[in-house]
């Protein structure tokens, strides 16, 4: 039993710890919440598997919750079985103690999670030049904003801001991308937007319009039969990053519900087994770019 309680303890203590993205009050807080403190929580890959090249993962849930387990914890897991170094974004989102809309509040996240990455890639052994993000579903709409509206650094700020946001690469599982009726997903759009935003933010937030040849290089996995978030999100970014001369992958599989995650749980899944498949083709991907060679 003895045995057992140690083993316990040292399980707790190896969990990664998350980290606040802001000493002080985060840009766009509304009120002292833990909701409007975002935080970081680094998983790093074996140091005999490290490749240095690193994911900020920003999981979905409609901008109102966030699905930390099979679209965060099990994502970065598995990033770190390629010797990839992960970190869960815990980004705003809309709630009875953080109100709607959110506007600026998830990207600014988004951007400082790149940005202290990179500022800190020497503390975790990270390839500054190898910083990508993940996102699923809203998390996907968060990812494809953070390619599409990015910086060299600020002017002001600490060291962090000062660092670049633009991700190397980008990853979107079933993504919302669009904020345009008929296509988005009007939960994300009424939590990230409000109910009746100006025509200017709509297209603004609609990241296949703001593709250009600037944008990172990308992979794309939707499926078919998903109906909450349909996958004309995904081709019109495919699109709009071909003509832009953006390189780009894109896999729409013909089966699979929203939400399956890396698509090999059953709970996620419903037994759909034809959608475990496409982690091994983004393994495939990140493999071509060279983001599985060890770090030089």
């Amino acid at each position: 039993m003895f045995v057992s309680l140690l083993l316990a303890v040292a399980a707790a203590d190896a969990a990664p710890q998350p980290f606040p993205l802001w000493a002080d009050k985060a840009p766009h807080a509304v009120g002292e919440s833990d909701t409007d403190k975002p935080t970081l929580a680094p998983y790093l890959a074996p140091k005999d598997k490290a490749t240095g090249a690193a994911v900020v993962i920003c999981p979905g849930g409609g901008y109102g919750f966030l699905a930390m387990d099979h679209e965060g914890k099990q994502v970065a897991e598995f990033l770190n079985g390629l010797g990839v170094h992960a970190f869960v974004l815990k980004y705003r989102i809309t709630g009875k103690d953080r109100p709607g809309p959110l506007l600026a509040a998830p990207l600014a996240d988004a951007q400082r999670a790149i940005r202290t990455v990179r500022a800190k890639a020497a503390d975790f052994g990270v390839d500054p030049k190898r910083v990508g993000i993940w996102g699923f579903s809203a998390g996907g709409h968060l990812a494809s904003t953070a390619g599409t509206h990015f910086d060299a650094g600020l002017a002001e700020g600490d060291a962090i801001d000062k660092t670049s946001s633009r991700p190397d690469f980008l990853i979107l599982a079933y993504p919302v991308v669009s904020m345009e009726p008929g296509v988005t997903h009007g939960g994300s759009r009424k939590n990230l937007l409000g109910d009746k935003p100006d025509d200017k933010l709509v297209e603004l937030y609609s990241n296949e319009k703001q593709v250009t040849k600037e944008t990172p290089p990308t992979f794309i996995f939707h499926t078919s039969a998903d109906t909450a978030v349909v996958p004309e999100n995904a081709v019109r970014f495919y699109l709009a990053c071909k003509k832009a001369g953006v390189p780009i992958e894109m896999h729409i599989y013909e089966k699979g519900k929203h939400g399956v995650g890396l698509g090999r749980d059953p709970k996620w899944t419903g037994g759909e087994k034809s959608v475990e498949t496409w982690p091994d083709r983004l393994g495939e991907w990140m493999k071509a770019r060279g983001l599985l060679d060890a770090k030089k």
